[in-house]
């Protein structure tokens, strides 16, 4: 089924239909992906969990990096704009309407992936942040 609604409407709308035709809503793969992450860190010393979440936050944050590359590129273009121009414009607009889709198709692409990779980091944070919460003090011998 198309939506145009998200990803959270579309799972939404998946867990419905698996729920109304009787299936068990744990087998689905959504589900079975955060669940298998949440056990594996849940397997994991606090010490070390406590590593991994500083480095997820850094990962989270240095995903800036994507949508600078990619909005930097039009200015580095701009400085050489003319002889773009005379090299883009040389044999009729055909080079150009090339390079404009070459460079929309790298831009949608690193877009895409900034905000996939950016919610994932999220997930694994809040992940780990909700076990670091609800475990036991760090007096625990198993923690």
């Amino acid at each position: 089924m198309f939506t145009s609604r998200g990803d959270a409407h579309k799972l939404y709308l998946k867990l419905k239909d698996t729920y109304e035709r009787n299936q068990s809503l744990d087998k689905l793969r959504e589900l079975t992906e955060i669940e298998e992450i949440q056990s594996f860190y849940n397997s994991l010393r606090s010490s070390t969990l406590e590593k991994i979440y500083y480095r997820v936050l850094k990962e989270k944050n240095g995903m800036g990096i994507i949508p600078v590359f990619v909005s930097a590129g039009p200015w580095l273009l701009f400085l050489f704009s003319k002889k773009l121009q005379e090299f883009l414009f040389a044999n009729g607009s055909v080079l150009f309407f090339v390079f404009i889709t070459i460079y929309l198709l790298i831009l949608t692409i690193s877009v895409i992936l900034h905000f996939r990779e950016k919610a994932w980091a999220e997930v694994h944070a809040k992940i780990i942040k909700d076990i670091l919460t609800y475990r036991p003090s760090k007096s625990n011998p198993t923690s």
